[in-house]
């Protein structure tokens, strides 16, 4: 009986809802307010750091060819898996977040750098919520590592629009002018979006909690990056 009026609950609830409106999702009774703005958030960077993977790799189609057979689709892939590997990625010396966006500019790696560089990316963000897909009531997310990624992403930008090889030409081209003279600043664009949304998550997790968010004063050009 018990199982037959909890049916007819939802059915009534269903019955009532708008027609427009999303399915209602019993996962969602384990969530609050401040879960679901998170969840939107985690949905966002996914999507635009996917937008920036593959801007890069229409700018710097020579990264890609140099792992033989390789296609913008795999990296990705390899770059959202469904389980994320512990360690980072062996051709990127088992590493990914900060690590990674530094061997993107170093001299002496001869690999994928825009596969490092997106590595180190959504390392870092991945790594702000903790690895987490969804968050749901009972999760404790940290308002510093979430401040933290958005300095790091700062960070990140500055290298990839300064950073330049021993010719003194870019090791990876982004933002730029056409021979029209039309200035598209799109990769800057995206990642001012990852930032906001790093510093307005962390701002969230501050009040929610109490907790007081340590503002570090460093510089775009710093190469050393913020723990997460």
């Amino acid at each position: 009986m018990r199982f037959i009026y909890l049916l007819v609950v939802f059915s009534f609830i269903s019955g009532c809802m708008d027609k427009n409106a999303k399915p209602f999702d019993m996962k969602n009774l384990a969530k609050s307010d401040i879960d679901m703005v998170a969840d939107v958030n985690l949905t966002e960077w996914r999507k635009l750091t996917r937008e920036l993977t593959i801007k890069l790799y229409k700018r710097n189609p020579k990264e890609l060819q140099k792992v033989a057979g390789m296609t913008v689709n795999q990296r990705l892939d390899q770059l959202f898996p469904i389980e994320r590997l512990p360690n980072g990625f062996p051709e990127l010396n088992n590493t990914d977040g900060s690590l990674a966006v530094t061997l993107a500019f170093s001299e002496e790696f001869e690999g994928d750098r825009v596969f490092a560089y997106m590595a180190g990316i959504t390392g870092m963000l991945n790594a702000a919520y903790d690895g987490k897909k969804e968050i749901f009531f009972l999760d404790d997310l940290n308002q510093q590592k979430l401040y933290n990624s958005a300095r790091n992403l700062e960070s990140a930008a500055w290298h990839l629009n300064n950073r330049k090889d021993p010719q003194g030409q870019l090791y990876l081209l982004s933002n730029g002018i056409s021979e029209e003279g039309i200035t598209n600043y799109s990769y800057e664009r995206i990642l001012g979006k990852l930032i906001g949304i790093q510093d307005l998550m962390a701002r969230i997790i501050s009040d929610k909690t109490n907790r007081t968010i340590n503002r570090v004063v460093q510089g775009a050009a710093s190469m050393t990056f913020l723990p997460i």
